[in-house]
């Protein structure tokens, strides 16, 4: 065997290893790992203390992550520091605790802000009609080019909690991840519209054998899915996280079912089901709610056009959001209400992943986004290729150390294991 298939054969093996401290599953651990949030956090994730007001704002880097804490009254204040040519990307995920009672419209606000007070742009996410708490993620952002905020300087990135006055609201404060991401300016103006002519109409559903594939508990370790079917199973109040490779211009279908139950129980539970799909910088895309009366249920994403830069002058924001390749995140979350009319479950999930179109180079950028690689399918479709230790992997490139490191230990086990095989070797032969 030689050095390179040994490698391969190996990633997976070095990935457990290397997860093999934690607990099989990330959809279990992030219970006690997070508090009882069930949301699993970047490894290595930098804590910080969001300030009240500017003039204490702490700095914030592309290609970290980090952890901080969002009071129920007044909103953060964090510093970034931006180039005149790139567009910033701030997405923040909000984490209430999973005990927590939550109103439709309860949720947060995330604006960029210049040095004159002059916002940016504005992003929101609210909990909607499930009424169940759970991760909500909206994003911050600063475009190059448009009529705002051109100037390079100081920053400042502002969340704030939305609520709704009902007294039903349990007060406190929720957890947040922000994992800021840059992206260079092209290397030559392109199109400023976006394509007006894309197959837009539904795809025939696939007809695949469903594989079972288990999901990750946040954006960080979220398994990666290929074009077919998959299987899982949910229990009520949990969310689920998967990464789908899209390239260039490529463009996703998904579908989601939600299984019968096979209880007795009737009733019925009013968007039971949610399936959110967001963009490699974690934008929201669109979503889909299904409500349940305890027999099958079937909803899909309304088609989306192929991934091209000259989408983010779409009209549409769903549109507008498939602005670049990468990893897009299917986020599938139960209700916690569905526990009190069906049961505590588990319910079957099944996701019908269809990506087509033909791959191509993409735009030319005058630089390299931050953190490296995140409009880049290789990576995620690499995770494929590991299986089962894709998450450990990913987690460790997220928590900090990077993928040479990470192919250093890989190397090292395996300098380890050929050593010890030859040892055996020489063990076994016989003397003369």
């Amino acid at each position: 065997m030689t050095a390179a298939l040994a490698l391969t054969a190996l990633l997976p093996t070095s990935a457990a290893c290397a997860a093999s401290a934690a607990p099989a599953s990330a959809e279990t651990s992030a219970v006690s790992a997070n508090g009882g949030s069930g949301y699993a956090f970047a490894p290595g994730a930098r804590t910080v203390t969001g300030a009240t007001g500017t003039t204490d704002a702490v700095p914030l880097e592309p290609g970290t992550t980090y952890r901080s804490t969002l009071p129920d009254k007044g909103g953060l204040y964090f510093r970034l520091e931006l180039a005149a040519d790139t567009t910033s990307y701030v997405p923040v995920t909000a984490v209430p605790p999973s005990t927590a009672t939550v109103s439709a419209s309860d949720g947060i606000e995330v604006s960029i802000e210049d040095a004159n007070g002059t916002a940016c742009d504005y992003g929101s996410a609210r909990f909607g009609a499930g009424l169940s708490p759970r991760p909500v993620t909206a994003v911050g952002r600063r475009d190059a080019g448009r009529a705002l905020c051109q100037d390079a300087g100081t920053y400042y990135l502002v969340v704030e909690r939305l609520v709704s006055g009902s007294r039903t609201t349990t007060p406190g404060s929720w957890d947040l991840e922000i994992a800021p991401v840059t992206e260079p300016a092209l290397a030559k103006a392109g199109a400023t519209t976006a394509p007006e002519a894309w197959n837009s109409a539904s795809p025939e559903p696939l007809t695949a054998e469903p594989r079972r594939r288990t999901a990750g508990a946040g954006f960080a370790t979220a398994r990666t899915l290929d074009q077919g079917v998959w299987q899982t199973d949910i229990t009520p109040g949990q969310t689920l996280y998967y990464a789908v490779p899209v390239d260039w211009g490529q463009q996703l279908h998904t579908t989601v079912d939600l299984g019968s139950t096979s209880g007795d129980a009737h009733g019925y539970v009013s968007a039971a089901l949610n399936l959110s799909l967001y963009n490699p910088v974690r934008g929201y895309v669109d979503d889909v709610s299904l409500g349940y009366d305890g027999t099958q249920k079937s909803s899909s994403l309304d088609p989306l056009p192929p991934v091209a830069y000259a989408n983010r002058y779409a009209v549409s924001g769903a549109e507008s959001s498939v602005r670049f390749a990468g990893a897009y995140y299917l986020v599938v979350h139960l209700t916690g209400q569905t526990a009190d009319t069906f049961g505590k479950g588990p319910y079957g999930v099944t996701l019908h992943v269809r990506v087509d179109g033909t791959p191509n180079s993409g735009p030319a950028y005058a630089g390299l986004p931050v953190p490296k690689g995140v409009f880049d399918v290789s990576s995620d479709r690499a995770s494929l290729v590991a299986g089962d230790g894709a998450t450990a992997m990913r987690a460790l490139a997220v928590g900090g150390i990077g993928t040479g490191t990470a192919l250093l230990l890989v190397l090292g086990v395996w300098t380890l294991t050929a050593r010890r095989a030859q040892i055996r070797a020489n063990a076994q032969k016989p003397t003369a």
